[in-house]
């Protein structure tokens, strides 16, 4: 469970971002890009994330997901377009060579601390 190893990142990016001038800082949210090709299950992230951040300022804080669908840009033709199956050939041109443009994400966008 790869999930836990992201959740464990995760926690060590949000603690290095807290000002240091912050007494008993509360984080309430975290923001996320997750893209469909992360190889992310949310429901483990979140599961692995609520244990790890037991007893630290981002126990209890909120995960709130983006999802980032797979785009996709034909290399012969330049269409750009979203896959919605596991076939990545253009609907244009039939070609197969592809660039992923986006679905790979897995970001931390944001930090939201208690006043």
């Amino acid at each position: 469970m790869h999930e836990m190893g992201v959740a464990q990142q995760m926690i060590n990016i949000a603690l290095s971002s807290i000002p240091k001038d912050i007494v008993n800082p509360k984080v309430e949210k975290l923001n996320l890009k997750i893209g469909r090709l992360a190889a992310v299950v949310e429901d483990s992230l979140r599961f692995c994330f609520d244990i790890i951040a037991k007893d630290s300022p981002l126990e209890g804080a909120e995960l709130v997901v983006e999802h980032v669908a797979v785009k996709v840009r034909c290399k012969s033709c330049d269409k750009t377009w979203e896959v919605d199956d596991p076939i990545f050939s253009c609907s244009s041109c039939k070609d197969g060579a592809v660039e992923i443009i986006s679905g790979r994400e897995l970001e931390i966008i944001s930090i939201e601390l208690a006043e």
